[in-house]
């Protein structure tokens, strides 16, 4: 028994550190094709990293304390140099699925905190489509495609949804660079400032009630991401560069 469980913890300090180099691994090819692209990555990475530790530096100054602080700012500038990598990341995925068919529902997959993600639940034949999410805020259709065509659908993915979901809101978004529209890379910080008003045990019982209603119209993609699997290789490395 003493000899399997140091072999089953041997196996998974194994896997650990295999991840561990998958992450970085990740993390680096992000890197060398954000560099590629953006010109101005590693100036700003650097320039982040020196003045927000050199600025810790001099406040340590003020208690003659500034080698103690050295080592903070050091930290505070590696964080600060990630953060900009990672929103230069997140910028650059964006600006290439913006337009794509699906792109808004690739976008609502990674929103954070509880939503349930229906997507395609209404679309046409032209890959116009309309996601459901259900969240704090109530229900949230989301639209993208041709405004003229999406009037129609989202008009409709209503009415057959009120019924069921009682008082609780029902909010429309469609994504784009039109007036009234959200564009796709503001479409995550649009739904996370809408109003609180139901809880999570009603998130629950408003998906149960809206899960049984079929799909209609086309389905589409879960979400393009551009440039094949390094692009999806470049979103995970995003999400752990933050």
């Amino acid at each position: 028994m003493a000899k399997q469980d140091k072999a089953a913890k041997k196996a998974a300090a194994k896997q650990r550190r295999e991840a561990s180099r998958g992450r970085v691994k990740q993390i680096f090819e992000a890197f060398k094709m954000q560099r590629r692209e953006d010109k101005l990555l590693l100036p700003l990475m650097l320039g982040t990293f020196v003045v927000v530790a050199a600025v810790v530096f001099l406040l340590g100054m003020i208690w003659s304390l500034q080698w103690m602080f050295l080592p903070v700012g050091i930290a505070l500038g590696l964080l600060g140099a990630v953060i900009i990598f990672g929103r230069r990341v997140q910028a650059t995925v964006y600006r290439k699925a913006d337009g794509q068919p699906g792109a808004a529902g690739w976008a609502l997959e990674n929103l954070r905190g509880k939503w349930n993600l229906s997507q395609a639940v209404a679309g046409t034949t032209q890959l116009d489509a309309v996601h459901r999410l259900i969240g704090k805020p109530g229900v949230v259709l989301v639209g993208e495609g041709a405004p003229q065509r999406l009037k129609s659908l989202m008009s409709q993915e209503k009415k057959r949804i009120s019924r069921l979901v009682g008082d609780t809101p029902i909010y429309e978004v469609v994504v784009g660079t039109e007036e009234g529209q959200v564009p796709l890379r503001k479409l995550q910080t649009h739904l996370m400032k809408l109003p609180r008003n139901i809880n999570a045990g009603q998130i629950d019982a408003l998906e149960n009630r809206l899960a049984a209603l079929a799909n209609r119209g086309n389905a589409l993609p879960k979400g393009p991401m551009p440039q094949g699997a390094k692009m999806r290789n470049v979103q995970r490395a995003m999400r752990r560069a933050k």
